[in-house]
Order: structure tokens, then C-alpha cells, then sequence
């Protein structure tokens, strides 16, 4: 599902007109993104929790040339799905 799908599905889910759900998903997105910079966890009860990990530096080889790369300490981004969520995408209710 891309954004514009995402968009549509919600805005028919909820109610609201289009306009207002873009809206709504780009302040989630925003926040989401202010909080994760802040090292900030982020938990919605039944769905999942989106959390920032640290990676440290290691070694890696290039794919193309077999050459060993140095990849940099940075910092991603770990999904845990709730429960709900878990029982929901594996048939259980």
C-alpha cells in the first residue's frame, strides 16, 4: 500500500474528507520523526512500538567488487508488534 492508498483507506475508515486525513498522517509522520531524533520510544498499546537502536560500526563487503567496506555507527529504527497486532496477521481472534 503506498501513501496515496494509505490516505484513501483512512479517510474512508474514519470519516474524514482526504484533505483533512493527509493532513492527519503528515503531523503523525512529522511526529514520529521528531520524537525518534529526540532517541524517544514510541508505543501504541495493541500495535506495536517503534523504537531508535543504535548500530555500531562494522565491516561489510561491497557486492560488486568482493572489497571489505567500513559501514559507520548510525542510528535505525526497531519495530516490536503488539499483541493484538501479532494475533490479528496470524489468524488468531
Amino acid at each position: 500500500m503506498n501513501r496515496a492508498k494509505l490516505i484513501a483507506a483512512l479517510a474512508e475508515k474514519s470519516g474524514l474528507n482526504k484533505q483533512k486525513t493527509k493532513k492527519v498522517l503528515e503531523s503523525y509522520v512529522e511526529i514520529v520523526t521528531e520524537k525518534m531524533c529526540q532517541n524517544e520510544e514510541i508505543a501504541i498499546v495493541g500495535f506495536g512500538t517503534l523504537s531508535p537502536r543504535k548500530q555500531s560500526p562494522r565491516m561489510a563487503r561491497n557486492p560488486k567488487t568482493g572489497e571489505p567496506v567500513q559501514i559507520r555507527a548510525r542510528t535505525t529504527v526497531k519495530f516490536k508488534p503488539g499483541k493484538f497486532l501479532l494475533e490479528a496477521i496470524n489468524g488468531k481472534k
